[in-house]
């Protein structure tokens, strides 16, 4: 890096480095907002930390608020079983079967989520870079 300074808004004699960090919290900020919210709070209701009796030795611990919500709201059964993810069936590379409704977008919210939070994150990231090799000068610009 070199010893260029620059501004951002009110901040004055920014390394390139602090240019960056400014540039990227301001990107954050305009591109999050309640949609955002509501992902990461259904992912975090997603998270398998309500005990459950009856399940099989092999089936993962516990279920979701969100689950739970969804089986009781929607009671219907497909014909066939449907593809789901969970946390712990990610890390091992398989899939979990399931003919409840309710189960299946009980699981498919949270996978949804994380794609939700990727897009912005990839959104964020390539804005950032793009303003700050807009505004720094070549020596400073990224890749």
């Amino acid at each position: 890096m070199s010893n260029n300074t620059y501004y951002f808004q009110s901040h004055n004699n920014l390394s390139p480095a602090e240019l960056f960090l400014w540039i990227a919290l301001d990107q954050t900020k305009t591109q999050l907002g309640f949609a955002d919210l509501a992902a990461v709070a259904t992912w975090l209701l997603s998270v398998n930390d309500v005990p459950v009796s009856g399940k099989m030795k092999t089936a993962t611990e516990g279920t979701s608020v969100l689950s739970m919500f969804f089986r009781s709201v929607i009671k219907k059964r497909a014909p066939m079983r449907l593809p789901t993810l969970t946390w712990k069936s990610v890390t091992e590379f398989r899939f979990i079967y399931t003919k409840s409704l309710g189960g299946f977008v009980g699981r498919a919210i949270p996978v949804l989520d994380v794609v939700f939070l990727g897009y912005d994150a990839t959104v964020i990231m390539y804005r950032t870079v793009s303003r700050y090799n807009s505004t720094v000068d070549p020596e400073d610009r990224l890749g």
